[in-house]
């Protein structure tokens, strides 16, 4: 069986791929060719040995991903739509930074200044547990919410189908089974390591972590606790998601597990035979990669 290192994401009209030291990009471009983008990376986590200890892996993960994801939907958006790739990494980084923004506003300021009015006009939630059980279902609930509007787009739909199609390209290569259409078919469009899970239990730690935060504090330090605290949360829930892909038999781990299985049934739809054939060529780029290792380059197929 293939040794469990790849993760990655849906793009435009594309699959990326990644493993620690190799990333690929796969998209469909508007003449029916696949355009391939090879990258070698650098992880901090071969840099820096703090970051290749677990707990602190996951907080460099977590900004890593951000990073090389908007780099391969860059690269998506401008294959898809036969424009020049041009945006530089400086621009994908403030790219990243007003997202990380946007997210904390949608999903820690919103929810903490409903859950604090909620708090005046009921008495006996306090600022304890059960504030922050409010609060974390809240969160829970925009999360859904916002999934299940953008899931009614044309566009997104296609975006989660590839994002079937590549959680069961992984898996078939996982299973040490070629990477074929009629092979890949046969996995389910859910994983058990997909970043849909990691923010599911990230909002479940938050109920558990921000109770530690002094119930005196003023919305804005609890505001600023919960953005300090993120990184935390995050190390932790990187390590239960990589337990749940080890332990899938543990009973524990699996109730912290599970939810997110299920949000991903919104997030992930079963892909057809030209988006799994993107997926593999993403899947393929990667192993090759591994297996030649090289410089990176553009290709097309």
């Amino acid at each position: 069986m293939a040794e469990q290192t790849y993760g990655g994401q849906a793009v435009i009209e594309g699959v990326m791929v990644k493993s620690k030291k190799n990333m690929a990009v796969a998209v469909r471009k508007p003449n029916g060719k696949i355009a391939i983008r090879k990258e070698k990376l650098n992880p901090i986590s071969e840099r820096v040995y703090l970051f290749s200890l677990p707990f602190f892996r996951g907080m460099a993960m977590l900004f890593e991903i951000l990073f090389l994801g908007m780099k391969a939907l860059n690269f998506s958006a401008s294959q898809a739509s036969g424009e020049e790739d041009k945006a530089s990494n400086t621009e994908i980084f403030f790219t990243v930074l007003i997202s990380i923004v946007m997210a904390l506003l949608i999903f820690k300021l919103i929810p903490l200044f409903a859950t604090q009015q909620i708090s005046k006009w009921l008495t006996g939630i306090g600022q304890g547990f059960l504030f922050n059980l409010i609060e974390g279902l809240l969160k829970l609930g925009v999360f859904v919410l916002y999934i299940w509007l953008i899931s009614q787009m044309k566009d997104v739909k296609r975006l989660f189908m590839y994002h079937g199609a590549e959680h069961m390209s992984i898996a078939c290569h996982e299973q040490g089974k070629a990477l074929a259409p009629k092979n890949v078919r046969k996995y389910s469009p859910i994983h058990r390591r997909c970043g849909t899970t990691f923010l599911f239990i990230v909002i479940f730690l938050s109920i558990l972590v921000y109770s530690f935060v002094p119930a005196y504090f003023g919305f804005w330090e609890k505001f600023l606790w919960r953005i300090l605290l993120l990184p935390v949360i995050a190390g932790i829930a990187y390590e239960i998601l990589k337990l749940g892909a080890k332990f899938e038999d543990n009973w524990l781990i699996n109730i912290m597990v599970q939810p997110g299985l299920w949000i991903q049934k919104m997030t992930t739809a079963v892909p057809d035979n030209k988006q799994i054939e993107v997926a593999i060529a993403s899947m393929k780029a990667v192993i090759s990669m591994e297996k030649s290792p090289g410089k990176a380059r553009k290709a097309n197929s």
